[in-house]
């Protein structure tokens, strides 16, 4: 990525900050303020409490070389919206009093990424593990400075980006934006005292406590209880006691937390005795980017959600391995999900609204997304097999226009992809790129098309093939992968299934 791509475009000057973020816990709260906002009345005292209440980052810091705008949908014509919900755990501005600790750089230990359909009948939430190891792109520094990419990084390591105990939300949204394709259409932090408020707003929210645990500090009795504020906190925070203590395990407690808290919401009738004081405290909670600076602007978002049903709202966690005690993306799931994501199909491989072909019991054979790209092919490999292969290869992964080039003179050992200096062009290169993850992606002003140039490292003939972990294009799978559906829960499901990983969940 060069400078020129990621010079921000002017922005208007963030308010005076006077929330700071929290972890998951407040991803739940930030969930449930959205939701509460759509409802609330329009007398202007109110707008103007919360408009006193909102604090907004930065959004200089934000890449001008993003994934494109997303298009609408193929049933009703709604455009998809996704919303980055960052929970810090920083102990500034009083928030050690509810985690303990000392004060220092804030982290962003819980990210979710809210993909809301175009149909505003269906939402996705992807729960991405703080210790996956990702690349962070150029983010901006206090003094003005841009970073320069570094691969192989945790990925909350973004938010502390520049050492502020206010965190870094535009460097989180940059690498999110990087890392899935997809444009960040808003990005919302929340923090320890504000997930607190909210819960207690509601009166409690319904959890399943799988064991009793007494550690770190943290003390939560076996069973379904009802929790609010501290006892709250706790729950959606505690690794040690559970499973084996992974972020994994404490992932799955966070979306049964959340999913139990739209429920409530759902459950007690948007009536505004629970609305007002909910919304106060959210907005209280809440650092957003500019585009949801306003009262109106929150409110005019979440009016468009209040149709999605319980049995509509999915959960997912990236598809993940191991790494050492770091987490590694498993491909080509990852880029599956967020190929579904991109196109606005359903975790199922549906586009929303559409009707299933067979009934329930019945074993459809699932077919990859379209790619309408164009794409050229390019045999630089030395064997003439290797296009051949590449070809059916990517049409069985949805490519559906291909073109030949001419074959060059000289071949290339690796295989580049090469792409017209975009950022629709770059998205599009990183698409292909999973089912090529050893090929190097290259920016090329004079291409038209994007290409894909075949090395020897592609020839099926193993005297010619250089050896790797991918001698030959994979197609993405057709049907759903085992990466997406086991990491995946939807909001009605049991209270109190799947809140562990590893031994003893």
């Amino acid at each position: 990525m060069t400078d020129a791509q990621t010079r921000p475009a002017p922005a208007r000057a963030p308010r005076a900050p006077r929330s700071r973020r929290a972890r998951l816990a407040r991803v739940a709260g930030a969930t449930a303020g959205v939701l509460v906002l759509g409802v609330v009345g329009t007398g202007a005292w109110f707008y103007q409490r919360l408009d006193e209440n909102i604090t907004t980052f930065d959004a200089a810091g934000i890449a001008t070389s993003r994934p494109p705008v997303a298009t609408p949908a193929e049933v009703g014509g709604g455009v998809p919206v996704n919303v980055l919900l960052l929970g810090s755990d920083t102990r500034n501005d009083g928030n050690g009093d509810l985690g303990g600790g000392d004060e220092g750089v804030g982290h962003s230990d819980t990210a979710m990424l809210l993909h809301v359909y175009g149909d505003r009948r269906h939402a996705v939430a992807v729960s991405i593990p703080r210790d996956t190891l990702v690349t962070v792109p150029p983010c901006l520094l206090p003094d003005g400075k841009w970073t320069t990419k570094r691969t192989n990084q945790m990925f909350n390591s973004a938010f502390t980006v520049g050492g502020s105990e206010k965190g870094n939300p535009a460097c989180s949204q940059n690498t999110v934006e990087a890392l899935t394709g997809l444009r960040v259409d808003h990005t919302i932090v929340v923090d320890f005292k504000g997930f607190a408020a909210m819960t207690q707003a509601v009166n409690g929210v319904d959890v399943c406590v799988p064991n009793a645990v007494n550690s770190y500090g943290i003390k939560l009795a076996k069973g379904r209880q009802t929790v609010s504020g501290q006892l709250a906190l706790d729950y959606v925070r505690a690794r040690h006691g559970f499973g084996d203590g992974s972020d994994i395990g404490r992932i799955k407690r966070q979306q049964a937390f959340l999913s139990s808290l739209i429920k409530k919401v759902q459950d007690q009738g948007f009536n505004l005795t629970t609305l007002l004081p909910l919304a106060d405290a959210a907005s209280r909670s809440l650092t957003v980017d500019p585009g949801l600076g306003t009262p109106m602007k929150l409110v005019d978002f979440a009016q468009s959600l209040r149709e999605i049903k319980l049995s509509d709202i999915e959960f997912v966690t990236v598809p993940w391995e191991y790494k050492g005690d770091r987490v590694a993306l498993v491909q080509p799931d990852t880029e599956r999900l967020f190929d579904l994501l991109r196109q606005d199909h359903t975790l199922d491989g549906r586009s929303t609204g559409s009707t299933p072909t067979a009934s329930p019991s019945a074993s459809p054979t699932p077919t990859a997304p379209a790619v309408s790209t164009p794409l050229t092919i390019i045999n630089a490999s030395r064997s003439p097999e290797t296009a051949t292969k590449a070809e059916a290869a990517l049409k069985a992964a949805g490519w559906t226009t291909l073109t030949t080039g001419p074959t060059p003179t000289t071949s290339r050992r690796t295989t580049v992809i090469g792409y017209p200096a975009t950022p629709v062009s770059l998205a599009e290169a990183e698409r292909l790129a999973a089912l090529y993850p050893d090929a190097e992606i290259r920016p090329d002003p004079s291409l038209d098309t994007l290409t894909l140039t075949l090395g020897r490292d592609q020839a099926p003939d193993p005297s010619t093939a250089t050896p790797s972990a991918s001698t030959s294009a994979s197609p993405l799978p057709t049907g759903i992968p085992s990466g997406i559906t086991d990491n995946t829960r939807t909001a009605d499901a049991d209270l109190c299934s799947n809140l562990t990983y590893g031994d003893g969940g």
